[in-house]
C-alpha cells in the first residue's frame, strides 16, 4: 500500500491510497499522476490551498510501515548580526529510518570549522555567521523508500557591507568655484549612517550624499565615506576616490583668448 497525505492547519487530506486499485481524494481528480513502482506523486495546477506539509506512507512485503515527512523549523531570529550571532536550524521528520543532508543554495553545506551537524545530521548549527552564511538554506531527508527537500529559509546579515562611494562626475579634475556631489550607499539592516571623511580625517559632514559646492583649492584630496551600523555597532570604509581642484587662468590679446 502507498498513502499521500496533504497536511495542513485545517485538517488532513486523503490524497491519494493506492492498493489494489488507486483512491483518489476528493479535488485531486485529473491534477495527479503517481507512479507506483517508485512511490513518487506529480501534483499539477497548484493553488495556495496546497501550501503545507506532504507525508507519504508505504507497506512493503512483509506489512512493516516506511513513513517519511519532514519539516524545516527555523530559528526565533532570521535577523543576525555577522561575527556576533551564531544561529541553529533543525530539520524534523519521521521515518524508517530518516536521514539528511543541508544545503546552501546549492552547495552541500558539511562539518568543519565554525559549521556544527548534530543530532543525527538533522541540525545545522553555524557559529559566528558571515556574509555567505545567508542562504537559502534546504534539508533533504530521504530513506531507502522515499525522499524529500523543505522549503527554503534565508538569512539576514546586518552589515554594514559592500560600502561604495561614487562622483557623481567621472572627472578627477574640477575647476575652482565649481561644485561636486559624492554619493554613498551600504547594504545593511538598519539602513547604514554616514559619515564623510578627506585624506582619512573625519569631517562633521553626514549622509549619504556629501555637496562642496564652489569647492577652493584647499580641498583637494581622497575622499571616503564610512558606513556605520548602529545595531551591529560596525564600521565599514569605502575606497577613497581622489578629487583635485585647480586654478584656470586666462591670458587674452588683441586677436585671441587662451586658457590654461
Amino acid at each position: 500500500m502507498v498513502a499521500w497525505t496533504f497536511i495542513s492547519g485545517s485538517g488532513d487530506r486523503d490524497i491519494i491510497t493506492s492498493t489494489s486499485s488507486d483512491v483518489i481524494g476528493s479535488g485531486y481528480e485529473n491534477r495527479i499522476t503517481f507512479d507506483r513502482s517508485t512511490g513518487s506523486l506529480e501534483l499539477r495546477n497548484l493553488t495556495m490551498d496546497d501550501t503545507g506539509g506532504y507525508k507519504i506512507v508505504l507497506t512493503p512485503d512483509g506489512g512493516i510501515f516506511h513513513m517519511l515527512w519532514y519539516h524545516l523549523v527555523t530559528p526565533s531570529s532570521t535577523d543576525l548580526i555577522e561575527f556576533n550571532s551564531s544561529v541553529s536550524l533543525s530539520c524534523s521528520s519521521s521515518g524508517s529510518p530518516p536521514s539528511y543532508t543541508w544545503l546552501n543554495g546549492s552547495s552541500e553545506v558539511t562539518a568543519s570549522e565554525g559549521v556544527q551537524i548534530t543530532d543525527g545530521g538533522s541540525t545545522l548549527t553555524i557559529i559566528s555567521v558571515t556574509r555567505y552564511d545567508q542562504g537559502p538554506f534546504q534539508c533533504r531527508v530521504f530513506n531507502p523508500v522515499s525522499h524529500g527537500i523543505s522549503d527554503p529559509v534565508s538569512l539576514s546579515i546586518n552589515g554594514p557591507e559592500n560600502t561604495n562611494m561614487r562622483l557623481t562626475s567621472s572627472q578627477e579634475y574640477h575647476e575652482k568655484g565649481s561644485d561636486i556631489i559624492l554619493s554613498c550607499s551600504a547594504v545593511s539592516r538598519p539602513p547604514a549612517q554616514f559619515q564623510w571623511a578627506l585624506n582619512g580625517a573625519l569631517l562633521s559632514d553626514t549622509g549619504s550624499e556629501l555637496r562642496l559646492n564652489n569647492i577652493q583649492m584647499n580641498q583637494s584630496g581622497n575622499y571616503s565615506c564610512q558606513a556605520h551600523n548602529i545595531k551591529t555597532r560596525r564600521y565599514q570604509t569605502s575606497q577613497p576616490s581622489r578629487v583635485t581642484v585647480y586654478w584656470k587662468m586666462c591670458h587674452y590679446n588683441i586677436n585671441m583668448s587662451r586658457c590654461k
